[in-house]
C-alpha cells in the first residue's frame, strides 16, 4: 500500500539530498516498558532498517546516523558492552541485505577505540556494500563534533609543519577537506528522536544551515512514516542561508 505522506513528498519534488538523525530515546522507551537498557538498544537497532528503507522510498541520497558517540564510552560498562555486541549483530545480519538495496555504507569515527571484534564487523559491512549506489549510509561511530573539529586542527598543523599548506591558505575548504566527511555536502534536514532540543556534540561544523526537526517520537517506535513527516516539514520551509529575501 503506498503511503500518503510518501505521494506527497514526490509531489512536492524537493527531498532532501542529506538527512542526518539523532538517534535517542532507547533507554527511556526501555524504562517505560520496565525493561533493562540494553533491551531499549536492541529495538532501537531493528528501527535503524525502517529509516534507510525509508530514506530509499523518499529519495534521500546520503543519511547520516549517530550511532554511538565519544561521550557514549563513560557509559557503565555493560551498556557500552551490549552497544558494541548490536553493532557487531547489525554488521553481520544487514550486510547483505544492505547490499542488495543499493545502499553504501560508510564508518565515521575514532575507530581505533573499538575492539578487535567490533572493528572486523565494522570492516565487513563498509567492504561488502561498497559500490552501492542508491543510498550512501554514513554511521557515526565513537564520533564527536568538538573532537572532529580539534583533529581537523591538528591534521592541518602537521600539513603546515610538513611545508604542504602554508597557515595563511587554511580556510573554510581546507578545515571542510579535514573532517570526517570530506566531500559530503552538510545535512539539509537533521531529525532527532526523544524530543530533546539539543544536538549533542553532533556535527557541531557540518549543520550551520541545516534545517532542524524534533520529534517526541522515542527511537525504537521511529517508522518510515515518521521520516516521512519529517521530509514534509522540510519541503514547507523557506530556506535562506543567512539572505535576505527581496520583497
Amino acid at each position: 500500500m503506498t503511503s500518503d505522506r510518501l505521494d506527497r513528498i514526490r509531489l512536492h519534488g524537493d527531498v532532501p539530498e542529506h538527512v542526518a538523525v539523532i538517534m535517542d530515546g532507547n533507554g527511556r522507551w526501555a524504562a517505560e516498558r520496565g525493561l533493562p537498557r540494553h533491551l531499549g538498544h536492541r529495538e532501537g537497532m531493528k528501527a535503524v532498517l525502517e529509516t534507510i528503507e525509508g530514506a530509499l522510498e523518499a529519495g534521500v541520497g546520503i543519511l547520516t546516523l549517530f550511532a554511538f558517540s565519544t561521550e557514549n564510552w563513560q557509559r557503565p560498562y555493560q551498556e557500552v558492552s551490549a552497544l558494541m555486541k548490536l553493532l557487531e549483530l547489525y554488521a553481520r545480519k544487514e550486510r547483505d541485505e544492505l547490499a542488495r538495496q543499493g545502499v553504501e555504507v560508510h564508518v565515521l569515527g575514532e575507530l581505533d577505540r573499538l575492539d578487535e571484534v567490533a572493528r572486523r564487523a565494522v570492516d565487513s559491512i563498509v567492504t561488502e556494500t561498497k559500490g552501492g549506489s542508491k543510498l550512501r549510509l554514513n554511521l557515526t561511530i565513537s564520533y564527536g563534533g568538538r573532537e572532529e573539529i580539534v583533529r581537523a586542527a591538528k591534521l592541518l598543523s602537521e600539513r603546515v609543519r610538513a611545508g604542504e599548506l602554508r597557515a595563511e591558505d587554511i580556510d573554510e575548504e581546507a578545515l571542510e577537506e579535514s573532517l570526517f566527511t570530506r566531500g559530503l555536502p552538510p545535512p539539509d534536514l537533521l531529525i532527532r528522536t526523544s524530543g530533546e532540543y539539543r544536538i549533542s556534540n553532533f556535527m557541531l561544523w557540518q549543520l550551520a544551515y541545516t534545517e532542524i526537526y524534533i520529534t517526541p517520537v522515542f527511537r525504537p517506535d521511529f517508522t518510515r512514516e515518521h521520516l516521512f513527516e519529517a521530509i514534509l516539514d522540510y519541503q514547507r520551509r523557506d530556506r535562506r542561508f543567512g539572505r535576505v529575501v527581496a520583497p
